[in-house]
């Protein structure tokens, strides 16, 4: 079976759903994960993982 669909959703996004981690300062990764500090940020897949287990911050911008 075909996977004609898979990553549809973010290609409605601005950039494809691409930027920079506001925590990594990694640039052209998909930051599809939104967290909560003092506002809602969108961080990058290997920023959120890291911050749940509590090896990075989110520092507040």
């Amino acid at each position: 079976m075909s996977k004609a669909h898979r990553g549809k959703g973010i290609g409605d996004l601005v950039s494809r759903g691409r930027g920079q981690c506001p925590v990594c300062k990694r640039s052209r990764v998909k930051l599809l994960y939104e967290l909560e500090g003092d506002a809602k940020v969108k961080v990058c897949k290997v920023c959120k993982a890291a911050i749940k287990h509590g090896k990075k911050q989110l520092v507040p911008s």
